[in-house]
């Protein structure tokens, strides 16, 4: 056995798309992090393991920017058949090969040394390299899904449903109990060229009938993965999690022997392409907070004046029974997009340098069934990261944070690009006191500098200008530009759920979106008057560039030449510091 020592500002345990959102924010803003995931591949529900669609807010230019955009538009460019071997590669790249984060994969935590109400140091297993790993760090977050730091470090936590009357949900039932909503093997299929036959194993379930599979869509169609085939709500979904896989996949492949061998759709040429064995789960326990995000704040669309991030997804509360269940199989509760979703949620009320991220937030199983969402998590983990930097620095705990640099929290993550609603974000002074024109005949340049960086209800915040137009900074004196932020338009409401669910014969590929400046420059004007070329980008398919400079000048352009495939180019921030 070999033992291995580390040290860290911040360690994060669980490499879903919360807490790797998480590990990037911190190291990108100055932290050491190490990041321990238990399995082989990061992604979470979101991986090649687990295969479950990212979901967010819903509504129109409500899509999730900042980390989880940028890898988002890394796969569209890099993955045009949605191919998961490419997509796991995608999130593997963006953690192992940023500077400061240590990434531990096949690394299982089981184990925790305290000081006081502080967490000094974990300790985990690798099971590849039969080591063990010993981990102190300044702060810890648990992005673990099933909060596996709350148990051994005495974090306080709350599993299954609330009374209706403890926080006056009507969603809740009238007495409090363990239930929570299961987890699912989900299945994929591929259309073949020919007639694909099917033996289905002799342990799974049989379903001669449509009629066995009430209220169970099982038609194949791209967005149907099945995820209905769902256990453990009225178990324990974690120490029960055997049990119900086995459960599952016995439903699993009847399920599919019922679709090809019963059932009256035409799927003759459809193939099993691939079964979930690792379940994707949903609820387990979510740890407190010094707040409790409620049934009612969602409601309230959660104007919070600690406001970090926000949801947009119905409160989606699946029934416990999952499978056994012969009804719908979820209730919709309607919710309003975006609803905010405030800091002291996301760091424990009694263990002093903890955190967390994910569906494992400080809220009530009604609030928790829309904050749980993927595209929602890692928009958490992003903020749960970026305070944790900010930690670091200034040495407080996180709730440190809260008290004290909150105005800089939300600045910071407004600057990196997420979307804090009913929030501005604040514009440097340099391109504050510039003079803005455009060479656009019908351009009206001054949105891209309001701080508001996506359409919002009727306002567009951008320009639009066509490829070869100029706008422009001028200044009254020379200064030196340090860097260029830009925001271009990834098409916020492009219909892409991220990978697919079914693989048809004839598949449509997948791109960047043609609204994206595909190349740009940059121009400043010389001592002498004239303008040369400062900056070329040939091949740009981000939403958020930051241009490093060292230039000085007393004017400024940016001048898009190519798209994606958009007639216009169309641009929401053009900052200069």
């Amino acid at each position: 056995m070999h033992r291995k020592k580390h040290r860290a500002d911040f360690c994060v345990v669980g490499g879903g798309l919360a807490g790797l959102c998480a590990a990037i924010a911190a190291a990108r803003h100055g932290a050491k992090v190490i990041l321990v995931q238990d399995r082989p591949v990061l992604g979470g529900n979101a991986s090649s393991e687990i295969r479950m669609w990212v979901c967010g807010a819903h509504g129109e230019n409500n899509r999730e920017a900042g980390i989880i955009e940028e890898i988002n538009l890394e796969n569209l460019y890099r993955n045009p058949l949605q191919n998961y071997s490419i997509w796991d590669s995608v999130l593997y790249e963006k953690v192992r090969f940023e500077p400061n984060i240590t990434l531990l994969l096949n690394c299982t935590c089981n184990d925790i040394e305290m000081d006081g109400n502080r967490i000094k140091a974990v300790k985990a297993w690798q099971l590849t390299t039969e080591t063990w790993h010993y981990i102190e760090a300044d702060l810890f977050a648990d992005c673990s899904g099933d909060s596996i730091l709350a148990p051994l470090s005495g974090a306080e936590f709350r599993i299954g449903r609330e009374a209706a009357g403890e926080f006056d949900e009507d969603i809740e039932p009238p007495v409090a109990d363990k239930k929570t909503m299961g987890m699912s093997c989900l299945i994929q299929a591929r259309e073949t060229d020919r007639p694909q036959p099917f033996v289905p194993p002799r342990w799974a379930y049989t379903y001669p009938r449509c009629a066995d599979l009430p209220n169970r869509d099982h038609d194949i169609h791209p967005t149907n993965n099945f995820w209905w085939i769902e256990l453990g709500g009225e178990d324990d979904s974690i120490h029960d999690a055997e049990t119900l896989r086995d459960e599952l996949l016995k439903i699993a492949f009847g399920v599919w022997d019922h679709i090809k061998n019963h059932c009256c759709q035409k799927a003759e040429n459809w193939t099993l392409e691939w079964v979930g064995f690792l379940p994707g789960k949903r609820e387990s326990r979510r740890l407190i907070g010094d707040y409790t995000l409620t049934q009612n704040d969602i409601r309230a669309e959660g104007h919070f004046d600690d406001l970090v991030a926000y949801g947009g997804w119905p409160m989606d509360d699946h029934h416990p029974a999952g499978f056994r269940h012969p009804g719908e199989p979820t209730i919709f509760h309607p919710a309003p997009s975006p609803f905010g979703i405030p800091y002291r949620c996301l760091y424990s009320r009694n263990i002093g340098n903890l955190l967390f991220a994910g569906r494992n937030i400080s809220a009530t199983h009604a609030a928790m069934s829309a904050t749980r969402v993927m595209g929602t998590c890692a928009t958490l983990g992003q903020v749960v990261g970026t305070a944790a930097a900010i930690a670091v620095r200034e040495r407080i705990t996180p709730r440190g944070v809260y008290e004290k640099k909150m105005v800089e929290l939300k600045q910071t993550l407004m600057a990196d690009d997420c979307y804090l609603p009913w929030n501005t974000r604040e514009i440097p002074e340099l391109t504050k006191k510039a003079t803005l024109t455009t060479s656009a005949p019908e351009g009206a340049p001054e949105p891209l500098r309001n701080g508001l960086d996506r359409p919002i209800a009727d306002s567009d915040n951008g320009f639009v200008a066509a490829p070869g137009e100029w706008v422009e900074y001028t200044f009254a004196q020379l200064e030196v530009i340090q860097q260029v932020r830009l925001i271009f338009d990834s098409n916020l409401n492009r219909v892409h759920l991220g990978q697919r669910c079914n693989y048809p014969l004839a598949q449509q590929s997948c791109s960047v979106p043609e609204t994206m400046i595909k190349a740009f420059r940059i121009d400043a004007k010389s001592t002498d008057g004239t303008w040369a070329s400062v900056f070329r980008m040939e091949n740009n398919y981000q939403r958020l560039v930051r241009v490093p400079l060292n230039v000085k000048t007393s004017a400024i352009r940016f001048v898009p030449e190519e798209t994606w495939g958009g007639e216009k180019a169309h641009i929401f921030a053009f900052d200069v510091r």
